[in-house]
């Protein structure tokens, strides 16, 4: 294997770690796993000098759309790759000699952590959710299951959920088998008041007026409108990822303060756009960066 060149200088027991987080990140990476470098503490990298202020334009705060083409890992969860070109690229070495960890992005690979905190949050999960996969951690347990939802922290005590814009450490492969993401864990994001973040497909945005109306009145203006949209989306010969990009931000325009946008209609979008080529990564994106400029 290839190892970056700056890595290669680090003292032996430095740089045996420093292979063995890299090993590990390629092994997920070959098995469709994005991953990215934790810091001490569990912490992703800072912007690197290029991207200060988000200079770029890059993730996850995004004031254009489309990919940052920063070589750097500094973009949070969104740095996170299974290209192992990139991760073993030089400008990847310097956060690989001061990585302490491998963390790993849940929702690009299909996949949703339920992470409890401590023995009560495990001992509620036995008793309320199906058995999955669970990997031991220092506190408590994730529990891993099939298929991507928002995340969302502190659904109750000690619970948190990883997967759609954000990052998970990995500690091993786990026990058990997986199984597919249930109702269950998918009802916490939504019977919980309090989201602290909107991610991709966070359809809870505020509703004018405060009075809970829709001010489409009929459902068939939403439907004629998500259908316009998706035959946008589909029509495009060039130019795809700026149509898409377009395409959100009037479907948010239009419906995203009411609260009518449910998961169907934000899946059939996200359809429409990955069926012109469009990744999940550049679809989760671009209704960020919709939903950020338009305040939602």
């Amino acid at each position: 294997m290839t190892q970056p060149t700056d890595i290669r200088r680090e003292p032996r027991g430095r740089a045996a770690a420093v292979t063995e987080l890299l090993d590990t990140a390629l092994m997920l990476a070959a098995h469709g796993v994005p991953v990215l470098p934790l810091r001490a503490g569990k912490v992703p990298f800072g912007n690197c000098p290029h991207c200060a202020d988000n200079t770029c334009g890059g993730r996850p705060n995004m004031k254009t759309p489309g990919p940052c083409t920063c070589p750097h890992p500094c973009h949070g969860w969104a740095a996170a790759t299974t290209d192992p070109g990139v991760l073993n690229s030089l400008p990847w070495a310097s956060a690989w000699r001061r990585a302490a960890a491998v963390a790993y992005h849940p929702g690009g690979a299909g996949l949703t952590v339920v992470d409890l905190d401590n023995p009560d949050a495990v001992a509620w999960a036995r008793r309320t959710l199906p058995a999955t996969r669970t990997v031991t951690t220092t506190r408590g347990e994730h529990w891993i299951y099939r298929g991507a939802m928002r995340s969302v922290n502190g659904v109750r005590e000690g619970v948190d959920i990883k997967s759609l814009m954000s990052y998970a450490r990995w500690l091993s492969p786990g026990i058990g088998d997986m199984a597919a993401l249930p109702d269950a864990v998918r009802a916490l994001a939504v019977k919980e008041p309090s989201p602290p973040r909107r991610a991709p497909q966070t359809l809870t945005a505020p509703l004018r007026g405060g009075q809970g109306r829709c001010p489409h009145r009929t459902r068939t203006y939403l439907d004629r409108g998500i259908a316009m949209a998706e035959q946008r989306i589909t029509e495009a010969s060039s130019a795809v990822h700026a149509t898409v990009y377009r395409t959100f931000l009037a479907v948010l325009s239009a419906h995203g303060r009411c609260g009518c946008l449910t998961d169907t209609h934000v899946t059939r979008l996200f359809t429409a756009a990955q069926a012109k080529g469009e990744t999940l990564r550049h679809c989760t994106d671009a209704w960020t960066n919709a939903a950020t400029r338009l305040g939602l």
